[in-house]
C-alpha cells in the first residue's frame, strides 16, 4: 500500500511535548499502573475487587500523596494492595524523574541536556546545573530520613503489634508521613496515639521535613548555619515555622472550648492535639481527633494553612510556602509605597512575583470551580458548604484531611477530586504551561494605558 505525496504526514517537532507536558504524563502513568493493580481482586481483602473507580481515585490519591480515601487502606485492601499504595506514594513523593535519574546512573547512561531540563523542572530547580547530584541527593535524604523514621516507630510498636507488624506498619507509616501522604493502615488514623510523645514527634518531623523541599534540606545539610544559607531556604524555614507555629497556637486556643475533641483528654493530650492539628495542614493527611467534630473556625482556619500547603520541590501540594511569602511582601511592599519587593535584603525579581500571582489566582479558580461543581453534584447529600470547600480544598493541596465527605462521593464528584487532586500535585501553573501553545517572545509592545483599580 503507497503512501500519496499530497497526504500531509505528521512530524516530530509538530507532535511537539514540552517539559511540562512530559511531568504531566510522567504523573498519569503511575496513577494508570496503579489503578490497573489495585483493581485486580488480589488487592482486595475480599479478592472481588473494589472497582475501577475506586481503585483510580486511591491510586491518584497515593500517587498524588494526598491521602484522601473513598476505602479503608487497612481493612479493605490485602497486604498485595497495600504495598501497590505504598509504591505508589514513594514514586509519587520523588517524583517519576527522580527515579528514571537513578535507573540511568545505574545503567551507566549519560544524562543530556534535554533530560536536564526535564528534571529541573520536576525538581523546581532554580537551574541545570547539579540536578543530577540533586536527584540522587533526594534518594539518599528520603532513604536515610525514612528509615530512621522507620525505626523509631518499629520500637514504638514492636511491644504492642508485635515485631512483624511493627516493621510493617512502621515501615508503612514512615515513608506514608514523610512524603505527605497521610494513607494510615489504621481506620481512625492515628486518634489512638493523641498523647503519645513519640509517635507525635516522629511523624511530625518526618512530614514538616518532607514538605520543607529537598534542596532546603541539602542546603541546610551543606551549610548548618543561617547565613550561609540560600534566600529561598530561609523563607521556607521561616514561613514553614511561623505556619506552623500560628497553627498550633489558633487551633489549641479554639479547640479548649469544643467538648467534643479536647474534652475528654487530659492537658498533656491536649496540647499534643492541638500542636500535631496544627502543622498537619502542612499537607501530611493523618489526624489525632476527629476533624469533623472541630469548630467551624478551627476548620475554616485549615483550610487557609492546607491551600499554603508545603513548599517547592517539596513532597507536599497547595500554593506553597515561598509563594505565599513572596505575595505577602508583595502586598506589603505596595503598602509602603515602595518599587521593589524585598526579603531579607534581598530584590525579589518581577517575573517571580508575576509567577506567584499567576500561581494563587489559577489556584483560586481551581477550588471554586471544583467547589462550585460538587455542591451542584452532590446536592443530595445535602451536606454543609464547608465540608464541600474543605475537602476540595485537602485535595487541590495533597493534604487528605476530611470532615466525612470522600466515601460518600457520588461517582461524578469523585472523578472532580481525582482531577484536584492531580492539579494539586502537578502545580496549577505546570498545568497552565502543559495545556498551552509553545511560548513565544514577543517582537512588539503595544501603548501603555493606565485603569483605575481599588
Amino acid at each position: 500500500m503507497f503512501r500519496s505525496k499530497s497526504q500531509p504526514q505528521i512530524s516530530m517537532k509538530q507532535f511537539h511535548l514540552t517539559s511540562s507536558r512530559l511531568i504531566l504524563l510522567g504523573f498519569a502513568f503511575p496513577i494508570v499502573l496503579g489503578a490497573i493493580l489495585l483493581a485486580l481482586p488480589i488487592s482486595s481483602s475480599t479478592g472481588t475487587g473494589v472497582g475501577w473507580l475506586n481503585a483510580l481515585f486511591t491510586s491518584t490519591s497515593a500517587v498524588c500523596v494526598t491521602g484522601l480515601v473513598v476505602l479503608d487502606t487497612g481493612t479493605d485492601f490485602s497486604l498485595f494492595g497495600q504495598i501497590v499504595i505504598m509504591c505508589l506514594i514513594q514514586v509519587g513523593g520523588l517524583g517519576f524523574m527522580t527515579f528514571s535519574v537513578l535507573i540511568a546512573v545505574v545503567l551507566g547512561k549519560k544524562i543530556g541536556l534535554k533530560n536536564r531540563l526535564l528534571i529541573k523542572e520536576s525538581t523546581n530547580s532554580l537551574s541545570t546545573q547539579g540536578v543530577v547530584k540533586l536527584s540522587l541527593g533526594i534518594f539518599l535524604i528520603a532513604f536515610i530520613i525514612e528509615l530512621m523514621g522507620a525505626a523509631l516507630l518499629i520500637i514504638r510498636w514492636n511491644e504492642e503489634l508485635g515485631l512483624g507488624q511493627a516493621v510493617y506498619y512502621g515501615v508503612f507509616h514512615s515513608i506514608s508521613s514523610f512524603n505527605n501522604a497521610g494513607f494510615s493502615l489504621w481506620s481512625d488514623s492515628l486518634s489512638r496515639y493523641v498523647g503519645d510523645p513519640l509517635v507525635n514527634i516522629v511523624i511530625t518531623l518526618l512530614f514538616i521535613i518532607g514538605g520543607l523541599g529537598f534542596t532546603v534540606v541539602l542546603d541546610v545539610w551543606k551549610h548548618r548555619r543561617w547565613t550561609k544559607l540560600s534566600l529561598h531556604s530561609k523563607i521556607v524555614l521561616s514561613t514553614s515555622g511561623f505556619l506552623c507555629f500560628t497553627g498550633f497556637l489558633v487551633i489549641f486556643i479554639i479547640e479548649l472550648f469544643n467538648t467534643h475533641t479536647f474534652g475528654s483528654l487530659t492537658w498533656a493530650e491536649r496540647m499534643w492535639a492541638g500542636y500535631f492539628q496544627g502543622v498537619v495542614t502542612r499537607t501530611a493527611g493523618f489526624n489525632t481527633i476527629n476533624i469533623a467534630e472541630m469548630m467551624t473556625a478551627s476548620q475554616f482556619f485549615m483550610i487557609f494553612l492546607m491551600f499554603i500547603g508545603a513548599s517547592s520541590g517539596s513532597t507536599g501540594g497547595g500554593i506553597k510556602t515561598n509563594t505565599f511569602a513572596v505575595l505577602l511582601f508583595t502586598l506589603i511592599s505596595i503598602i509602603r509605597g515602595k518599587q521593589d519587593v524585598e526579603i531579607l535584603n534581598r530584590r525579589i525579581p518581577q517575573s517571580i512575583i508575576l509567577r506567584s500571582l499567576a500561581v494563587m489566582v489559577i489556584s483560586v479558580g481551581v477550588v471554586i470551580l471544583a467547589t462550585f461543581v460538587l455542591t451542584i453534584s452532590e446536592h443530595s447529600l445535602q451536606k454543609d458548604f464547608m465540608e464541600v470547600l474543605f475537602e476540595v480544598t485537602s485535595a487541590f493541596g495533597t493534604v487528605g484531611l476530611s470532615m466525612g465527605l470522600t466515601p460518600e462521593l457520588s461517582p461524578l464528584g469523585k472523578g472532580i477530586i481525582i482531577l484536584t487532586m492531580y492539579i494539586g500535585r502537578l502545580g496549577p501553573l505546570t498545568l497552565a504551561f502543559a495545556l498551552s501553545q509553545r511560548m513565544f517572545k514577543q517582537k512588539y509592545r503595544l501603548p501603555e494605558e493606565k485603569v483605575l483599580i481599588g
